[in-house]
């Protein structure tokens, strides 16, 4: 039924995934559901979101809730996870013209405690934060896209790691009305939460990282240029 029902519709298709909504009516209007499918894999990615998701949950990480999850005799897998109403990927807040302001600190102190709790991401673009701003109060954010969430390991090649979750994030912000006076104070803030003393040094590497995966992502676009879309609302 997950991979053949007409009610779940797709709204980006790629080779290892699809991502769908799914809606069922209720009295409110309806439920809805994000569900992925992946084709056959030997890695099931269904099961590593959800572990990803679980690891998150258990360092009281705000992240989104886990439905459901299974794989097939064939292989192929799914997970099935619940809607966030009211929340919006905080790339499509910033092109809609809230200042970076409002997020700047929240979206910090979310990846500081991330790798405080020894996780890292590694796809911690800014559309992976989805956010609920409420007015004259601080916003709240939820973390997801859990796929690649792993234990940071140890320390010879922990801020290598710690460094690509960073980049993403900075990388994520060059293309929306961010100034580089503002992704210098989220590092600032991120590295007070962090007890990092030398974030001067820590942003020569994020640089670094962020070129490399401008390149990346330019040819990723010109290959699959649905890839990185936001979740839609």
């Amino acid at each position: 039924m997950i991979f053949t029902s007409p009610a779940i519709i797709p709204w980006r298709k790629l080779p290892d995934r699809e991502n769908c909504t799914w809606d069922f009516p209720a009295d409110s209007g309806h439920i809805r559901l994000h569900v992925k499918r992946f084709p056959p894999m030997r890695s099931a990615p269904a099961k590593l979101e959800a572990d990803g998701y679980r690891a998150l949950h258990d360092r009281g990480i705000q992240s989104v809730d886990v439905v459901a999850w299974g794989i097939l005799n064939d292989g192929r897998s799914f997970i099935a996870t619940e809607d966030l109403a009211g929340f919006t990927p905080a790339d499509k807040l910033i092109q809609s013209g809230i200042p970076f302001d409002r997020l700047l600190i929240s979206t910090a102190d979310l990846a500081a405690q991330l790798h405080n709790a020894g996780l890292h991401h590694r796809d911690l673009y800014l559309c992976h934060f989805l956010a609920r701003l409420d007015k004259n109060q601080s916003p709240e954010l939820r973390l997801i896209d859990a796929a690649r969430v792993r234990p940071l390991p140890g320390p010879l090649t922990r801020r290598r790691w710690i460094v690509k979750d960073l980049a993403q994030f900075w990388f994520s912000t060059l293309t929306l009305p961010v100034s580089d006076t503002q992704r210098d104070a989220w590092l600032r803030r991120y590295c007070e939460q962090t007890k990092i003393a030398q974030p001067e040094s820590l942003k020569k590497s994020i640089l670094r990282k962020s070129n490399t995966i401008g390149a990346h992502d330019r040819k990723l676009r010109a290959r699959e240029p649905r890839r990185n879309i936001s979740i839609p609302n």
